[in-house]
């Protein structure tokens, strides 16, 4: 009966058989066909930094403003004009990936504009509040030596109090001390994310001896 058929049912029902067939034969169990998504990287996004800059009142649109030189648009809360001096408040994320091979990559956004402020002062205020310096007592996860044609490398891992763990390299004195440590003091800086302050990411910023 198939052959009376014209070609396109044909392969149409074919087609159909094939596909009844492979469902048939599942039994549940995942088709080649099909991508497995463990393979997706993990990725978490962190407030990585900020900075105060100078900036320019550009044109004014209805109650916005632009800020020059980028022209970034902003709400006009402090009735500024054209031509006033304005410092500005922006701010940078990123994405943490972890690939499956556990592989890291970072991926930085752009700067972004936050506030503007009349006064250096308060927006240096805002920006001390967002980016916090303070010395930490961490686990010291280990040290390792590595070698490559003939050249040695030392290296300590440590902790961060948000978990996250960082790699530094350190001379041979400081290896042979960390050695039998298991917590060192490090300087470090918590960025703290200005929509929910406390979700923060811990930057080392040297060993605090």
């Amino acid at each position: 009966m198939l052959a009376r058929l014209p070609k396109i049912y044909l392969t149409l029902a074919l087609g159909l058989l094939l596909a009844f067939a492979l469902a048939a034969c599942s039994n549940g169990t995942q088709s080649v066909f099909e991508t497995s998504t463990s393979s997706n990287p993990d990725v978490v996004r962190v407030p990585w930094d900020y900075r105060v800059i100078d900036g320019t009142v550009g044109d004014l649109i209805g109650s916005d403003m632009t800020i020059l030189p980028d022209n970034t648009l902003m709400p006009n809360d402090n009735n500024y004009a054209t031509g006033d001096k304005v410092f500005i408040l922006q701010f940078m994320d990123a994405e943490m990936i972890t690939h499956a091979d556990q592989r890291n990559e970072v991926r930085l956004s752009a700067w972004q504009t936050l506030k503007t402020f009349k006064q250096e002062s308060d927006a240096q205020a805002d920006l001390e509040k967002l980016k916090v310096d303070l010395t930490a007592e961490v686990d010291l996860v280990g040290v390792y030596k590595t070698e490559f044609k003939g050249e040695t490398r030392n290296f300590a891992i440590v902790e961060l109090p948000t978990g996250n763990r960082i790699k530094q390299p350190i001379d041979e004195a400081m290896y042979n001390t960390m050695s039998e440590k298991q917590t060192v003091n490090i300087r470090m800086e918590e960025v703290h994310d200005f929509a929910d302050y406390d979700s923060v990411y811990s930057k080392f910023r040297g060993w605090a001896n």
